[in-house]
């Protein structure tokens, strides 16, 4: 039957997404005014950055900012990455060029 998934296929939702291990790249910059702040970035959503005045806020909140960011990308058709997905990024093109 047309529409119905195999058994052993998986739905690739939002919720399918948000519970996914992404590669957290954490870190504490200052703002325009010297004060710090603590940021984080996902690896495999090079576009992702969440910022918030605490280390704690941050790991606290950025899953928010993670589901409009998805919900956005899967409206849109965009293709996501996955963790452990190959990207161009990943290869090492000196090794594969002469």
């Amino acid at each position: 039957m047309k529409g119905l998934l195999m058994s052993n296929e998986i739905t690739k939702d939002l919720e399918y997404y948000l519970n996914l291990d992404w590669t957290l790249i954490e870190g504490t910059d200052l703002d325009f005014n010297g004060n710090p702040y603590h940021y984080i970035e996902i690896k495999e959503i090079p576009s992702f950055v969440f910022c918030a005045k605490t280390k704690e806020k941050a790991l606290e909140n950025y899953k928010k900012q993670l589901r409009l960011s998805l919900m956005l990308m899967l409206e849109d058709g965009e293709h996501i990455i996955e963790p452990g997905e190959e990207t161009e990024d990943d290869i090492d093109w000196e090794s594969i060029c002469p």
